[in-house]
């Protein structure tokens, strides 16, 4: 079985570092740079299932600037086989648009099985990537997968779903491509053999001419969405205390919350 995730280089939410470029946009090229958290869950889950059937791949797909393949090493180092990275300077400042046909393009380039990916990114938080490119390559799609089961056999997979009641149980043909939730497990910790055996697995680079997609980007720039403005949040206001008998101070904690309308 070959499974392709999809990983996204984002900035350290535990770094601080972000740069705004005078546009608004990120500075990616000057912020510490992670693979995205909820990449990780479904990375641990594919690199799981390729164990328990002891055979198959795991390839790592990517659309970042060009210095993501130090990023992509740490997820080389879990266990994954090998990466491939789009990129290319016309991409720079995509919108969520483009990065959906852009991956899209160069999914139609891999064999697989299976695709997987996070539900969504920590820098961005749309959620609508993986369900693009599903779309545009005609795949099935199951979304927010708490647990995934695939029959090679059988050629099927079947999915369990968060829903707002519990779970769905969800199936469909093989391949597919299935966005995961932290519910999936852990991702585990890169070994010093995996550290040491990432530095020499094959990360393939891409551009926009190698996938035949001078469409991809436009040519003026001009992305679907674009930053207009961009404000750190208020000063949080200082805390309140509430102090005295547990009665009275339950009491008086329930009143400021129906105040707000919180209760």
């Amino acid at each position: 079985m070959r499974i392709v995730v999809l990983t996204k280089p984002v900035p350290d939410p535990a770094s601080g570092g972000e740069r705004l470029l005078p546009d608004g946009r990120l500075d990616r090229a000057n912020s510490p740079a992670v693979v995205n958290g909820n990449d990780e869950y479904v990375l641990e889950k594919a690199l799981k299932l390729i164990e328990a059937a002891g055979e198959g791949e795991v390839v790592l797909l990517s659309m970042a600037p060009a210095n993501a393949p130090e990023t992509m090493r740490k997820a080389l180092a879990m266990g994954a086989t090998s990466g491939v990275l789009v990129t290319d300077p016309a991409l720079e400042g995509s919108c969520t648009v483009a990065t959906t046909r852009v991956l899209a393009a160069a999914l139609k380039t891999l064999e697989y099985d299976l695709v997987f990916a996070g539900v969504d990114s920590s820098d961005g938080f749309a959620g609508v990537v993986p369900a693009g490119v599903a779309a545009l390559n005609g795949l099935p799609y199951l979304s927010w997968a708490a647990d995934i089961e695939p029959d090679a056999a059988a050629r099927t997979v079947r999915v369990r779903r968060i829903s707002p009641t519990g779970y769905d149980v969800l199936e469909a043909p093989m391949p597919a491509l299935i966005s995961g939730t932290q519910a999936l497990g852990e991702p585990r910790y890169p070994s010093l053999k995996g550290i040491m055996a990432a530095r020499s697995r094959e990360i393939v680079t891409l551009s926009l001419a190698d996938l035949g997609g001078d469409d991809l980007a436009p040519a003026d720039g001009q992305w679907a969405t674009r930053v207009v403005a961009a404000d750190r949040p208020p000063a949080r206001a200082a805390g309140r205390v509430v102090t005295g008998p547990a009665a009275d101070a339950a009491r008086e904690i329930a009143d400021v919350l129906a105040a707000r309308r919180l209760i």
